[in-house]
């Protein structure tokens, strides 16, 4: 066996037994979650017995969102997390009651490893961080300043709710969301002129670009505004999009570091 075929064999044991691990914790009588010990009865196999490699995943039906839909929300805690502090979060909620997605620790867990692939050059430890992106029920807001803190810094937030201005657009008020997306830049503005010794920044393509055009109709910009590293997030990233903001909106002194995500897949 050639040492490729020895490393993939080793990784697929590896994969095969944290496969099993995670199963036995979330449908093992003593660790499962209401959700998933009540789904167990419903399934044709016993996943503690049958689950033995990743390929087994398969026996499982497919996953449906729609049960993220409404509580109760310990429901989904395993128990030996259910005296812990839950957080819940939640998506937009533009087609009825919002998903959830519940959480113990893994946005602080998470936010610690991606602090470890910032270059310090650009997000220097202790600086200050603009969250520049969505308060309220949104993992972004409590996780970005979890790795502001994490790294020595302190993090300032704007107050900004995404779904008033998905139902403007839907109402055609298209002039009323402008305004809010420029009140939202305000809020940035104002943060960005107080010597908060601000230097990092969250935001999304849509916000870094508003606040970037908002900057150079003042005759300024987003380095001379004093950041030097952007975590930009969300699920609007084109290849397009980021070569534009790289070349256009932020200049070569600028880091940004693009990600793609959203509530429910983090």
């Amino acid at each position: 066996m050639s040492s490729i075929d020895e490393a993939v064999s080793r990784q697929k044991e590896q994969l095969d037994r944290h496969t099993r691990e995670i199963v036995q914790w979330h449908f093992g009588d003593d660790t499962g979650s209401q959700f998933w010990l009540e789904k167990k009865a419903s399934f044709d196999f016993d996943p503690l017995k049958d689950v033995k490699c990743f390929d087994d995943l398969k026996k499982f039906p497919l996953f449906e969102d729609e049960w993220l839909r409404g509580g109760p929300m310990r429901r989904w805690v395993p128990q030996p997390y259910q005296d812990k502090p839950i957080y819940v979060f939640e998506t937009g909620g533009t087609t009825g009651i919002p998903k959830s997605r519940v959480v113990v620790e893994d946005h602080w867990i998470d936010y610690e490893m991606f602090s470890d692939t910032l270059p310090d050059e650009f997000f220097p430890r202790g600086a200050n961080w603009l969250m520049l992106g969505p308060s309220g029920p949104r993992r972004l807001r409590l996780a970005v300043e979890h790795l502001a803190q994490y790294r020595g810094g302190i993090s300032f937030c704007v107050d900004l709710d995404p779904r008033w201005v998905v139902k403007l657009l839907k109402k055609g008020r298209i002039d009323e969301a402008k305004e809010y997306s420029a009140h939202v830049i305000d809020q940035a503005m104002t943060i960005l002129s107080a010597n908060n010794e601000i230097q990092c920044m969250f935001t999304t393509p849509k916000l870094l670009e508003a606040l970037a055009m908002r900057l150079m109709d003042e005759g300024s910009s987003i380095e001379e505004a004093g950041i030097k590293g952007i975590f930009c997030g969300g699920t609007e990233f084109t290849q397009q999009w980021n070569r534009f903001a790289c070349e256009e909106l932020l200049g070569p002194n600028v880091y940004m570091t693009p990600t793609y995500g959203n509530t429910l897949m983090g």
